[in-house]
């Protein structure tokens, strides 16, 4: 028999639904609620689930998410209905996993129309699209940075030299065209990319570091997805293009994206190899670094070196702290390039410790140990105006000398195009 549940907190609208529907062959279960409603979901598990979106506790579309969520419930058809007939809604009830929306008040017959495209017991499959072959990246291994800054933009006439977008960093390498991190610096590059490209299809890859907001709010504004032909690999929580946050969604998007979530620490882009580290930030953040076969890139935009933590056992926690800072030199180790985060100087740091960012003095001590060759300041402070960055570039370079180091120290901006066997040569 045909099951449908209805889930609505008006018992009227309920009550002249499930009577309409009762006449119509279908057999109906109530509930008032969302969280009931998810319930009764998992237990009859029906062909259709009629679900007002406006509800307290659990919302429309909290419930569509949740039976989405549930592989029992995949032949499971969701009409969201609500009072209101908002183009937003409608596609952020879309994007939660509804397959109709249906405005109120709901007239019987448009009901019945509607879920009688549900009484079927198999959809046919959806033919595969077939895309063109996309273009590839021709050139010598290069990089270029589209944002430095960290924690928030800094625009204004005190950043022009060094820039005041957040971290983006484009790298092209072995036809391959891939993107780290995904800041306000992803804007510019999307237009670069898009006069460069016209419309041919283009294949890319977006690495993330972690979802922290200044590392994803470029995704909206990157043109390249707005494109049909293009192909993209991204790695990136769809939650931020979603009502209320922005007016356009992933679903709606004409590119065909591709989201993955890291599972690997060492996989491959085409011919560049790929590995990856956890980093010492708040949350689940990574570091990368590319092989190129011109040369290597480490990028860790945001990362403190491990510190002694006050505890009952402040051996243990300098043993640790100490294994940890052994781990990554090992993974830096003669890196041609390493782009990490180096927000505060000395003095500040004592004011962030724990923050997840790091000291000037200990990304350079890092980095040297490392025996990495070229070290580019990265996420710099949005409070740090041209002046400070050049001032902290200066004093790294004099850390340099002090040790005798011949590792070669720059301070990232914008538009700054660096190709990786320079860099090699540069240092023999």
């Amino acid at each position: 028999m045909k099951t449908v549940l209805i889930i609505d907190d008006d018992a009227d609208c309920r009550r002249v639904l499930g009577a309409v529907l009762n006449q119509n062959g279908w057999q109906v279960f109530h509930a008032g609620g969302g969280d009931e409603g998810i319930e009764l979901a998992r237990q009859h598990r029906p062909r259709v689930v009629l679900c007002d979106l406006l509800m307290p506790r659990v919302n429309g579309f909290k419930v569509c998410r949740e039976l989405r969520a549930d592989s029992t419930l995949r032949q499971t058809s969701i009409v969201v209905t609500s009072g209101r007939n908002f183009e937003a809604d409608r596609r952020a009830a879309f994007e939660a996993g509804a397959d109709e929306y249906l405005p109120k008040p709901i007239e019987p017959s448009q009901l019945v129309a509607t879920l009688s495209k549900f009484d079927v017991n198999d959809v046919p499959p959806t033919p595969e699209k077939q895309f063109e072959v996309p273009t590839r990246i021709a050139g010598p291994a290069r990089l270029k940075f589209w944002g430095v800054r960290g924690s928030t933009p800094a625009p204004g006439p005190n950043t022009v030299q060094y820039g005041g977008n957040t971290s983006c960093v484009e790298i092209r390498a072995k036809g391959e065209l891939i993107i780290l991190d995904a800041g306000t610096g992803l804007r510019l590059l999307g237009r670069e990319l898009t006069e460069e490209f016209k419309d041919q299809p283009l294949a890319l890859t977006l690495l993330l570091t972690h979802t922290h907001w200044d590392h994803i709010q470029g995704l909206p504004f990157f043109s390249p997805v707005y494109k049909p032909q293009n192909h993209g690999l991204s790695n990136v929580l769809s939650s931020q293009m979603e009502n209320p946050f922005f007016p356009i969604t992933l679903r709606e998007l004409p590119a065909n994206l591709q989201i993955e979530e890291l599972k690997e620490m060492k996989f491959s882009i085409g011919r560049v190899r790929v590995e990856a580290c956890f980093a010492n930030h708040p949350g689940i953040c990574v570091g990368y670094r590319l092989f190129t076969g011109e040369g290597s890139v480490a990028y860790f935009p945001d990362n403190e070196p491990h510190y002694v933590t006050s505890g009952a056992d402040p051996r243990a926690s300098a043993e640790y702290a100490q294994s940890q800072e052994r781990k990554i030199i090992a993974f830096l180790r003669g890196a041609d390039v390493l782009i990490m985060d180096a927000q505060y100087d000395r003095d500040e740091y004592k004011e962030h410790i724990g923050w997840g960012h790091a000291c000037l003095d200990d990304v350079v001590a890092l980095a040297l140990k490392a025996e990495v060759k070229k070290l580019f300041l990265f996420h710099h402070d949005p409070d740090h105006d041209d002046a400070k960055i050049s001032q902290m570039a200066e004093q790294a370079r004099r850390l340099v000398k002090a040790q005798n180091g011949r590792l070669q120290v720059e301070a990232a901006k914008e538009g700054l195009v660096v190709e990786l066997a320079g860099v090699a040569q540069a240092v023999r």
